[in-house]
């Protein structure tokens, strides 16, 4: 029942000891049997803990909502500096609960907007299921952020829609030659895309001279480029963009440069590169490029 849930056998027992959560008939001396009914109730009950409703009332609520989709909770201000939405993800991924993780993000999206959503619940979230997989050791855990990962792309990309091209530059975002990770650039996209800001996004692993073709034939305000590991922090292909100008003679201009990511250091990045910190501050430097 423990490893269905996607919970710890002592949460199962701890909830029938304190709550009643549990087989409905209990004979002595022989193994618990639970029926679909009592099934139904402990996966409501995971639903109401995930959405951050303390397990007493949880335990409450989940006969009356067993087989039912259980609506929104608002949670009362958190006491600790994690956010309950964090917590409630994390439980409903370690469950590979897919419909919940996708529900709960799509809540803190719209709730929050894209900044706040990836800052402070969807980056948490996935560097707690990142812990896991590394203390789990081999490969257990990788199928929690893997699942994760996709559902958090999924809600970023729900909203990460340029505005209609109004003609004028825009932004280019693009991973680095051999960088396969994008979902920073997709919370990036998704930003632009709430302040009605003009964006192309190229995804993992542009190659240097695709990069550079890009950029010659879009002639883009700003261009941000992401690392994640110091392996795909090569200076070249920046460089390459940094002497990519167009416009007529006497009046040529290049755009700007941000080098975004973990795997930039100082040495690495071309002078003049700006080196965003986070994410609210990638989109200040993206607009003021801009113009906005």
């Amino acid at each position: 029942m423990a490893r269905r849930l996607g919970v710890s056998p002592t949460t199962v027992r701890s909830w029938e000891r304190r709550y009643g959560i549990g087989p409905a008939e209990r004979a002595e001396g022989r193994h618990r049997r639970w029926t679909e009914r009592d099934v139904a109730v402990l996966e409501a009950m995971c639903r109401l803990t995930a959405r951050g409703t303390p397990p007493a009332e949880a335990a409450r609520l989940a006969p009356a909502l067993a087989g039912r989709p259980v609506e929104p909770v608002t949670a009362r201000a958190p006491d600790a500096q994690v956010r309950p939405e964090v917590r409630g993800l994390a439980r409903a991924a370690r469950r590979l609960d897919a419909p919940q993780v996708a529900r709960l993000l799509h809540t803190s999206v719209e709730r929050l907007g894209a900044v706040a959503a990836w800052t402070d619940v969807m980056t948490p979230a996935l560097r707690a299921a990142g812990r896991r997989w590394a203390a789990g050791g081999g490969e257990r855990y990788v199928e929690v952020e893997h699942l994760l990962s996709w559902h958090v792309s999924s809600a970023l990309r729900r909203i990460a829609e340029p505005p209609a091209d109004a003609g004028g530059p825009s932004v280019l975002l693009a991973a680095m030659p051999g960088e396969q990770h994008t979902l920073p650039l997709e919370a990036v996209a998704a930003a632009l895309a709430e302040r009605g800001l003009p964006f192309r996004a190229f995804g993992a692993a542009l190659p240097a001279e695709a990069l550079t073709a890009a950029v010659r034939r879009t002639g883009p305000a700003a261009v941000l480029l992401w690392s994640q590991t110091r392996a795909t922090a090569d200076p070249a292909p920046v460089r390459a963009v940094a002497a990519t100008a167009w416009g007529p003679r006497g009046a040529r201009v290049r755009p700007a440069l941000l080098a975004a990511g973990p795997g930039w250091h100082r040495a690495a990045r071309p002078p003049g590169t700006l080196a965003p910190r986070d994410l609210p501050g990638a989109l200040d430097l993206l607009a003021r490029a801009l113009g906005s």
